[in-house]
């Protein structure tokens, strides 16, 4: 049964994701979109306030991605509704990610309000808290997704 819309409650909180972060994808990833000298060499990270190789702010947006979609998938209800997203409000990097830290993802629905052009969907804003191995948040964000409301 398809999880609608309307089946969406504000309050509502899932926890979900389970992501290791890997040297080498913080290294190729830096080197494609993010190629600052603390992405990419353990020598030049030390001279800086992360003091080791720390993975871009953008990769770990990337991560949680990568966990948001593998939950999704794994629940067909509610990927059938899903419509995409309007963009991303509030997005904090709060603390850095390194090689070997295990992150995972907390949302919470905050608003939810029906398209008024688009009766067939309704908007559903949600904060996303991104946190490491020691429940310590590294990143939060606030993504507007659009929603398929019930056939009438």
């Amino acid at each position: 049964m398809t999880h609608y819309f309307e089946d969406i409650a504000i309050g509502e909180v899932e926890r979900f994701g389970s992501y290791t972060v890997a040297r080498d994808e913080v290294i190729d990833f830096a080197g494609k979109y993010d190629p600052q000298p603390f992405h990419l060499s353990d020598e030049a990270a030390a001279r800086t306030h992360f003091q080791r190789i720390a993975a871009s702010g953008w990769h770990t947006a990337s991560m949680f991605m990568a966990m948001f979609v593998a939950h999704i998938q794994q629940q067909p209800e509610r990927q059938e509704a899903s419509l995409g997203a309007l963009g991303v409000d509030e997005l904090r990097w709060l603390r850095p990610c390194y090689p070997g830290d295990v992150l995972r993802c907390e949302a919470e629905v905050v608003e939810k309000t029906p398209s008024r052009r688009r009766p067939e969907m309704g908007i559903v804003k949600s904060k996303i808290t991104v946190l490491n191995q020691d429940d310590e948040p590294v990143m939060t964000l606030m993504p507007i997704a659009m929603w398929r409301t019930r056939p009438i």
